[in-house]
């Protein structure tokens, strides 16, 4: 089979799986990306269902990553599981909504071992639980932060590294035009 071919057989496969997706999960929005990637929204209480629906029926057997976007304006954070399917080269993300006051997720590590890794980041960096997750409480990189997370919207990166980090020669704004005439073609002038 042609690459062609393989486009077709991916793009039905992906239309079928999100149609008895919506059917039996009841999501709410599907987005067809590529002909090998697709997103699914589900309710927070039909997740874990989902996924275990995902990888033990539908061959998608390996958690390539779970990251956040973080929606400050309306509220919440929209977690993303990305899944692999390596029977049928094809990825699928499943989406789902959490308030951002007090946010709290179902653990998914007893489906995929690697899924405590990818909490435990995810409570660090933008303070979501993750109750009965291996270790999610102890620290992953952060050593000793004391701050909010630091990938939460309403955390001021400038006013932090002014807080924490001394003024030294070399770090002010340059004109970079300047500078390269300057430093690296003084002899063309101001041309």
């Amino acid at each position: 089979m042609g690459y062609a071919g393989l486009q077709l057989v991916n793009t039905m496969f992906m239309q079928e799986l999100c149609e008895r997706m919506t059917r039996q999960f009841d999501c709410d929005q599907v987005m067809h990306q590529k002909d090998d990637l697709s997103f699914l929204r589900v309710d927070r209480d039909r997740l874990e269902s989902a996924l275990m629906y995902l990888k033990t029926h539908e061959g998608f057997v390996h958690l390539s990553f779970v990251t956040v976007i973080d929606y400050i304006e309306d509220g919440f954070f929209r977690l993303n599981y990305m899944l692999y399917n390596y029977d049928k080269a094809t990825n699928i993300g499943v989406q789902v909504d959490i308030t951002r006051e007090n946010p709290s997720m179902h653990s998914i590590h007893h489906l995929w071992a690697q899924g405590w890794t990818y909490q435990r980041e995810l409570k660090e960096m933008y303070g979501i639980d993750f109750p009965g997750s291996p270790r999610v409480d102890e620290e992953f990189v952060l050593e000793g932060w004391d701050g909010i997370p630091p990938m939460l919207r309403e955390f001021d990166t400038a006013k932090f590294c002014e807080d924490r980090f001394a003024k030294r020669d070399g770090r002010e704004s340059q004109d970079i035009k300047q500078t390269m005439r300057d430093n690296l073609y003084p002899e063309r002038g101001e041309s």
